[in-house]
């Protein structure tokens, strides 16, 4: 449920938004979720590591979040441009730390996380599938119903929350010292030096996926796919086979390859989607979405399971909030800026098959730089399950 309300409006937002002469600001848009994800994980972080249970905090982000999400159709319709990236600011604010909080729920609960993780994660992929194929079957992917639907499932969400399993705060008890309030304890990991190299590449690999959640809708479109929606969610059905292999293969690849594969699928990618303008290499198009399985799962899932292995029990939320902190938020962050500039300069008003191109080789040789950087300097040797 929680990825079907990501997937039910950020999906076509950019269609929702260029319906509502506001294609300019679509970069900024996409911005709100990871500045949210850089000021508020931490602190969330740190109340579910010390002071309240997760599933209780799930359920009270949820329905704030419902609420805020309820008032942006008011603010398309207005076409007012600030109003509308003040809620999606705010929305993120409620959303983006429930990433963790989920994560934090699941490996609390899991015997093996290694195996099991991959398996319960894979029915937020169908959430965000069945997003997809839904707001396309009833015609309101490029309308402001999306965020309607998502309020509505929002609350329900809420409702659900509080019914998961119990993961109280481990650190519940003990005193609270002005180091906690920077989660210096998370910060720490860092001076391990293959979590320092994951880290900085994770933050890297995630300006290129800012590229692919702001722009790929409008894309699809100027390259002529009818249906964009259910288009897209065929990369959610291929996260589906992938997430179900990845404990086959942590036994084969280790940490460190299924890494390095899931970043050189991002180069892999974005190269198709340079390619695949035209109408005689629109299988290239497909390709490129298809891909979505491995760039997703085998970095940023892998990534997930990674953390939870190295952070000790006392700071797991914390950890977490702050992978989410260096990917949705500061890795995203420059990625929404960045294309959007790049889209405002090539593609806005003439969005030419050429201009296309160009827009996508960008970071796909951004993603392979990151790769080679990422293979010859991270070194993890505890890599069998």
């Amino acid at each position: 449920m929680q990825f079907f309300i990501w997937g039910s409006w950020s999906v076509t937002l950019g269609l929702v938004m260029t319906q509502h002469n506001m294609s300019l600001l679509i970069g900024d848009a996409f911005s709100a979720g990871p500045i949210a994800s850089i000021l508020s994980p931490f602190v969330l972080g740190m109340l579910v590591d010390r002071f309240f249970s997760s599933q209780k905090v799930m359920a009270v982000m949820n329905l704030a979040g419902a609420v805020i999400l309820w008032f942006v159709p008011a603010a398309l319709v207005a076409e007012n441009g600030a109003l509308l990236i003040g809620l999606l600011f705010g929305y993120t604010l409620c959303f983006m730390p429930t990433l963790a909080l989920s994560n934090n729920i699941a490996f609390h609960s899991l015997a093996s996380s290694d195996k099991s993780f991959p398996v319960v994660r894979v029915f937020g992929t169908i959430g965000w599938i069945v997003a997809g194929i839904f707001i396309g079957v009833t015609g309101i992917a490029s309308s402001t119903g999306i965020f309607t639907l998502a309020a509505i499932c929002s609350v329900a969400l809420a409702i659900y929350s509080l019914t998961l399993p119990h993961t109280p705060a481990p650190a519940k008890g003990m005193p609270l010292k002005v180091r906690d309030l920077f989660c210096a304890d998370a910060f720490a990991l860092l001076k391990i030096r293959h979590f320092f190299v994951f880290a900085l590449c994770a933050t890297l690999i995630s300006i290129p996926l800012g590229t692919y959640y702001a722009y790929t809708a409008s894309w699809l479109a100027d390259a002529g796919v009818s249906n964009v929606s259910t288009a897209m969610s065929f990369g959610q059905m291929s996260e589906i086979f992938f997430m179900l292999v990845i404990p086959l293969l942590f036994r084969r690849l280790g940490v460190k390859y299924m890494l390095l594969v899931g970043m050189v699928a991002w180069f892999v990618r974005y190269a198709l989607f340079a390619m695949g303008m035209n109408d005689e290499s629109r299988a290239l198009i497909y390709m490129g979405i298809l891909l979505h399985g491995v760039c997703y799962d085998f970095f940023f899932v892998v990534g997930f399971i990674y953390t939870d292995r190295i952070a000790g029990e006392k700071v797991k939320g914390q950890a977490q909030s702050m992978v989410v902190m260096f990917t949705y938020g500061i890795g995203m962050l420059l990625g929404s800026q960045i294309s959007g500039a790049l889209y405002n300069r090539l593609i806005a008003g003439q969005g030419t098959a050429q201009n296309w191109a160009t827009f996508w080789w960008i970071p796909a040789i951004a993603a392979a730089v990151i790769a080679v950087l990422f293979l010859f300097t991270f070194k993890y040797r505890d890599e069998k399950v």
